[in-house]
C-alpha cells in the first residue's frame, strides 16, 4: 500500500522560508497526483496545493499562491512544497496526500485517498 513520509517542517520566523518533502514509498504503483493539506488549530483541513505526474505545474489555494512552489520528481516517487514569506496563518499540520487518479485542479479532501500522517509547521510572528 501507499505509505507517505513527510520530512522539513519546524519553526520559522514570519517572512521566513520552509521547505516540506514527501516520499511515497511502500508501494509497486506510483500515484498520479501528490499534494498538501493543512489543518491550523480550531480550523477545518483545507487544500494547499497538487500536481498531477503528467503536469509541468501545480494548482494551488489563493492564499499560498506566488508564495508556495510544490514540485515533484517522478522517478523518486517524491512531492516538496517550497513554503516562502510565510505568515502566522501558514501555521499548522501539513499532511502529503496521494491518489491513483490525475486530478487538475481538484481540491476536494476526499478526492485524496492516501494521506501522510502530518507534519507540524509553526511560523512566529
Amino acid at each position: 500500500q501507499v505509505q507517505l513520509i513527510e520530512s522539513g517542517g519546524g519553526l520559522v520566523q514570519a517572512g521566513g522560508s520552509l521547505r516540506l518533502s514527501c516520499e511515497n514509498s511502500g508501494h509497486t504503483f506510483s500515484a498520479n497526483t501528490m499534494g498538501w493539506f493543512r489543518q491550523a488549530p480550531g480550523k477545518e483541513r483545507e487544500f494547499v496545493a497538487a500536481i498531477a505526474r503528467s503536469a509541468d505545474t501545480g494548482y494551488y489555494t489563493d492564499s499560498v499562491k506566488g508564495r508556495f512552489t510544490i514540485s515533484k520528481d517522478n522517478a523518486l516517487n517524491t512531492v516538496s512544497l517550497q513554503m516562502n514569506s510565510l505568515k502566522s496563518e501558514d501555521t499548522g499540520i501539513y499532511y502529503c496526500v496521494a491518489d491513483m487518479g490525475s486530478h487538475f485542479g481538484v481540491t476536494v479532501a476526499a478526492a485524496f485517498h492516501f494521506w501522510g500522517q502530518g507534519i507540524q509547521v509553526t511560523v512566529s510572528s
